[in-house]
């Protein structure tokens, strides 16, 4: 086993990792205050190329790894959780599905332009009774010659006022759970997006609520087979998944580069309280559990690389490191005490952004049930 990163991938977590300390850490506090969403931002992360990572080079990417994407989510995650989950939703569920399953002309129209960063891409999944059931799909596409009338409605969709297109996945039968995806341009007639969410943490990315009124999809807009909509969004989210850990990952890692920096300066009883072993025991739980969330989503994202199955992997990680990242989070709280109550620490800004990463992309308790399943334990009764 090697666990050495390639020259290519520790390159572009330099890279990464010296654009968001130098240009995204200064403002991460301001723009969490006041619930500011940065397109500026995220359009540079496109021109350095950043949302290019894993896909070739055929499509206007760098041919990166799985890996080296990660380790960019991580980095920008790091400093600024809400950054890093419009990098991940972008790359992950906006880019992914049409560099997947979209035609050639699909990707040329659509996925070049999004890579280079000259609008982003959203996931049109989940609804308001359609969450962790996402099958339960009630955004319904009637075909009407050539083309598909959609109407329906999709919420905390990311990304969605700055998109050009949003995935959109929809009932194509009345009769059954028969799901199909189909490219939605953002400024098609008939299609509405509101993003005034007044939200606990990840304040600063951009959740929006998304109203479809007749709205008319031209058929070659259908992205891949119709009715094969449902089985390409359970392929999408184990990928995404991934992201989700190294993001989670990124929020642990600052926990912990924080409360080591405090607990290095601030003196109780005579002394610096990294000094008393109460303190000591905190932090190395913290460095154990951050350093083995990272290999378990460096391995899931190696998997990917390798294209063997990876979904088990993909959903242990996930759930670990979002766990991992909520326990580093509150742990950090706790070692600045009062002072990490107090918005003048961010430690208070990596709690709250915490908690979405057990929520989203599937709840931890869906992630059980995920890794359940791939051990052979259904849980239906027969």
């Amino acid at each position: 086993m090697n666990f050495d990163l390639t020259p290519e991938e520790s390159m572009i977590r330099e890279a990464v990792r010296d654009f968001a300390e130098g240009v995204v850490a200064p403002g991460a506090k301001e723009r969490d205050e006041k619930s500011e969403f940065s397109f500026d931002l995220m359009r540079q992360m496109g021109e350095l190329g950043f949302f290019g990572i894993p896909f070739s080079e055929e499509w206007g990417g760098s041919g990166g790894t799985t890996i080296a994407y990660a380790l960019a989510v991580e980095e920008i995650g790091r400093v600024d959780a809400s950054l890093g989950l419009g990098f991940a939703a972008h790359v992950s569920l906006g880019l992914s599905p049409l560099y997947l399953f979209g035609s050639p002309a699909q990707k040329e129209r659509y996925l070049v332009p999004a890579i280079a960063g000259r609008y982003l891409a959203a996931f049109g999944l989940t609804e308001p009774d359609a969450g962790s059931d996402a099958g339960g799909t009630k955004t319904y596409a009637e075909r009407q010659g050539d083309r598909f009338i959609l109407t329906g409605e999709k919420c905390y969709i990311t990304n969605a006022g700055h998109a050009g297109y949003i995935v959109t996945t929809a009932r194509t039968s009345r009769e059954h759970r028969r799901i199909s995806a189909f490219i939605v341009p953002r400024e098609a007639p008939g299609v509405a997006v509101t993003c005034a969410y007044n939200k606990l943490g990840m304040r600063s990315s951009e959740t929006c609520e998304i109203h479809y009124d007749r709205v008319e999809i031209p058929e070659d807009h259908l992205l891949g087979i119709e009715g094969k909509g449902f089985h390409q969004f359970l392929d999408i989210l184990d990928g995404g998944r991934i992201s989700i850990g190294a993001l989670s990952v990124g929020v642990a890692q600052a926990a912990l580069d924080a409360s080591l920096a405090y607990a290095k300066t601030r003196r109780q009883f005579g002394r610096a309280i990294g000094e008393f072993q109460a303190i000591q025991f905190k932090l190395a739980d913290m460095a154990m559990e951050v350093e083995l969330a990272r290999t378990m989503v460096l391995k899931a994202a190696w998997l990917k690389d390798q294209h063997r199955p990876f979904a088990q992997e993909a959903a242990m990680a996930k759930l670990f490191a979002s766990e991992v990242a909520m326990r580093a989070a509150n742990q950090a709280v706790q070692i600045h005490g009062g002072a990490g109550y107090m918005k003048d620490y961010p430690v208070e800004r990596y709690l709250r952004d915490a908690k979405l990463l057990e929520i989203g992309e599937g709840t931890s308790e869906i992630q059980r049930l995920v890794i359940a399943r791939q051990l052979g334990l259904d849980g239906r009764s027969s």
